[in-house]
């Protein structure tokens, strides 16, 4: 069995990225979740001052643990003013701290769900151009937009997006 994480890049407690992530990890075969929910993860907003004060914080050491032993990820990263929400990007720096290669060199499925119309692409495009230089082997993404009209009851009940979402966990399937 492969060990796959799956995060959804917000601390909200109702984590749309959340669902969409584990919806996802849950249509793999043969697979171990481990569901990252940021909010278990106390983590002080990191800064060289306090790095070289303090060391990597215990809580740091404690997620970087968890991301050693995956074969995978599934992310989906929710988009805060164009760009990744604070908790996401706090815990990202403090992993890159520990090993700048925070994704192991493993297969990452990058997606982004919101509310509106767009569904984060902004956030994708930018976690898709940079995770590469930190160890990802990104084998796709998707913007999930509309999250509200497209998921319900668990399930995703736009059939295109359902059919482009199954694509790509087929091909991170592949990789894994």
């Amino acid at each position: 069995m492969k060990n796959i994480i799956v995060i959804g890049g917000s601390n909200s407690k109702k984590s749309i990225n959340k669902t969409l992530a584990t919806y996802a990890g849950e249509q793999l075969d043969e697979v171990v979740l481990t569901i990252v929910d940021l909010n278990e993860f106390k983590l002080p907003l990191y800064g060289i001052d306090l790095e070289t004060e303090e060391g990597i914080h215990e809580e740091a050491k404690r997620l970087s643990g968890i991301f050693d032993w995956a074969d995978g990820f599934v992310v989906s990263l929710a988009e805060h003013n164009g760009a990744y929400s604070a908790a996401f990007k706090n815990a990202f720096d403090w992993l890159s701290r520990i090993n700048g290669k925070v994704w192991r060199e493993k297969p990452v499925l990058l997606l982004a769900t919101s509310p509106g119309g767009r569904g984060g692409q902004t956030v994708l495009q930018i976690a898709a151009s940079s995770f590469p230089h930190l160890g990802a082997k990104v084998t796709g993404s998707m913007s999930f937009p509309s999250f509200f009209d497209n998921f319900k009851d668990g399930e995703v009940v736009n059939s295109e997006l359902k059919a482009s979402l199954a694509k790509e966990i087929a091909n991170f399937q592949k990789e894994i």
